[in-house]
């Protein structure tokens, strides 16, 4: 037996139903059983805690090494009732947890078995900041080349940050067909918690394969650009009414009760660790009757507060504690709606029992808070004077550089739709990775400006105020920072800073429709860093720029001889091999 799971026992884990409608994961047992696990026992962190410790720059190093091996290729798997061809983890969907301690260090050997057809593939570690492994980042064409068919790789960084993300491909929009899951890392904790429920993964669902998708959002017809899920799952499961499909899909698709289900303890403190891992669904997440504390957004510690509803952007994280009453009884409906998304069936439930989980679990007739029915329809994070970062860290006054990028979108002159950054939509190179040039000096672009690479030289901080034209929302994420949220709205910046002396941080905010962001990292994490939507289908049109930092310190680092020869097998297998790239290509396939 795993050890992640007897720890899951004592800890109190996730539980849900079984269905026989394909590999659907739900213990979350990813974890080599050669592993001697010390969480989420122990304390290697020491005295470091969440108010006393810049994790920015200083993280533990504990020694331990977590090992995971990862295969990749395709399945077929039926987590709402309805089979569909999936992009495969070791066989499951979601893929393994990945856990580790505050200042271990995670090796993943990924093995890519993708065949009929085949495709390359890379793994991103979401909010890991790299900084001593910027070329381990996982995105093709800009920190690696793909890992060709039949290839090896093994990732290896520090687990330099806490709290609970995710991991998932990086690779065209390989993540929406199936390539994602957990990853915990443990920490010291700002509040007191008895039990720690672990991931509720919050994720749209697509019934078609994702390449089937690209070629909609890539192809010349405006009509088929905006492509809808057709589901929404937490943990992996949600019922989809099979009445809705068409005649000719109805041997596809099974009625099935299943939902996932979750233990409480009456009188007890849970953690819950929410987690949107979707390709284009903002969820709006509530527990009936149960007041929600929120203790973190993404890897950062927040002072807590209360609220009702939680609202999570694709790529975002909130760590919320719920409070049991001694007298607590029953069961109580979860729920997770898509707000503002284009989806055939928005609502995603699950069942929270203070009882036995009986087989097959039932949705209780409980109530939803008022909160959350009237901000349904809401897609911005909460007001940035409730999200307060227990480790101050001031915002630079004056930023070395700063840099505004306009986002729209249109038609360009062969009929496809893109979205542009400051009038220019991203295409990768995945035989030319833009960190690996720069390592020899190279920061010339031959395709620029298609690259969309924005070189800040050796400024020491950088301030990118974004202005939104269009009245979708978009989560805008960035690698290798938290980056400080100075101010966020409708409408154009101001120069208001919120909170200058200690702004929100985190590694996705959500930029509101027809609004505006204003973002600042301090340049301490020399790289090529993605800054981009999360929205899988807004990146593959575009939706993209690298931030370049410190060039002629990434010249300095030490890359191992292992990137070189990936981009060695990967041109090889290209050179024999038309890849078919339709879109930029963090979201694409052969």
């Amino acid at each position: 037996m795993k050890l992640y799971y007897l720890a899951s026992l004592f800890m109190g884990s996730l539980v849900a139903a079984q269905n026989d409608y394909g590999p659907i994961n739900t213990d979350w047992v990813g974890a080599t059983d050669d592993q001697a696990l010390a969480l989420p026992f122990g304390t290697p962190w020491g005295a470091k805690t969440a108010n006393n410790t810049n994790m920015l720059v200083d993280p533990p190093t504990t020694g331990m090494i977590r090992r995971y091996d990862f295969t990749i290729s395709r399945g077929t798997i039926s987590p709402d009732g309805y089979q569909k061809d999936a992009l495969l983890v070791n066989g499951i969907f979601p893929g393994p947890m990945i856990e580790a301690n505050w200042g271990d260090t995670i090796q993943v050997t990924m093995h890519n078995r993708i065949t009929g057809p085949e495709e390359g593939t890379g793994l991103h570690w979401h909010g890991i900041l790299q900084k001593d492994s910027q070329w381990m980042d996982g995105v093709p064409g800009v920190s690696q080349c793909p890992i060709p068919p039949g290839g090896d790789f093994t990732y290896s960084f520090q687990a330099d940050l806490y709290g609970s993300s995710w991991y998932h491909s990086h690779y065209s929009a390989q993540y929406a067909g199936g390539i994602l899951g957990p990853m915990i890392i443990h920490g010291p904790k700002t509040l007191p918690y008895d039990i720690d429920i672990g991931p509720v993964l919050l994720t749209d669902h697509y019934h078609p394969d994702y390449f089937s998708l690209v070629e909609k959002v890539m192809g010349t017809d405006t009509t088929q650009v905006i492509v809808s899920s057709d589901n929404n799952l937490i943990n992996g499961r949600n019922p989809f009414d099979c009445s809705t499909v068409t005649a000719g899909d109805t041997t596809t698709c099974v009625d099935t009760t299943d939902v996932s289900a979750f233990k409480f303890t009456p009188g007890a403190v849970h953690l819950l660790r929410l987690i949107n891992a979707g390709a284009e669904g903002f969820q709006k997440f509530s527990l009936d009757g149960h007041n929600m504390t929120v203790i973190a957004n993404d890897f950062v510690p927040i002072l807590p507060y209360s609220t009702q509803v939680v609202t999570l952007g694709i790529g975002q994280r909130t760590d919320v504690l719920i409070y049991s009453s001694s007298a607590a009884s029953g069961s109580y409906a979860m729920r997770s709606t898509m707000a503002f998304s284009a989806t055939n069936q928005a609502s995603a439930l699950a069942v929270v029992y203070y009882s036995t989980i009986p087989a097959v679990p039932v949705v209780p007739d409980t109530e939803p808070w008022p909160a959350f029915t009237d901000a349904a329809s809401q897609t911005s994070n909460d007001d940035l004077s409730l999200t307060e970062p227990w480790y101050p860290i001031p915002a630079v006054a004056t930023p070395a550089t700063v840099e505004t990028i306009d986002i729209t979108v249109g038609v360009n002159a062969t009929g496809h739709t893109l979205w542009t950054m400051n009038g220019s939509s991203f295409r990768a190179n995945y035989n030319q990775p833009i960190l690996l040039l720069s390592n020899v000096g190279n920061n010339s672009y031959p395709d620029s400006p298609q690259w969309n690479v924005y070189n800040f030289g050796s400024n020491s901080s950088i301030r990118i105020i974004l202005n939104n034209f269009i009245g979708a929302a978009h989560p805008i994420h960035l690698h290798g920072h938290n980056m400080q949220v100075l101010s966020e709205g409708v409408g154009t910046w101001d120069g208001t800073v919120v909170r200058s002396t200690n702004p929100q941080r985190r590694d996705v905010q959500i930029l509101r429709g027809n609004g505006y962001m204003v973002l600042q990292i301090d340049a301490d994490n020399p790289g090529a860093w993605p800054l981009h939507c999360h929205i899988a289908w807004h990146v593959s049109a575009g939706l993209y720029v690298t931030v370049l930092e410190r060039p002629d310190d990434i010249e300095q680092l030490s890359i191992p001889s292992s990137m070189a020869q990936t981009c060695r097998d990967w041109g090889t297998y290209t050179g024999d091999n038309v890849v078919d790239q339709i879109d930029s290509g963090l979201r694409r396939r052969e």
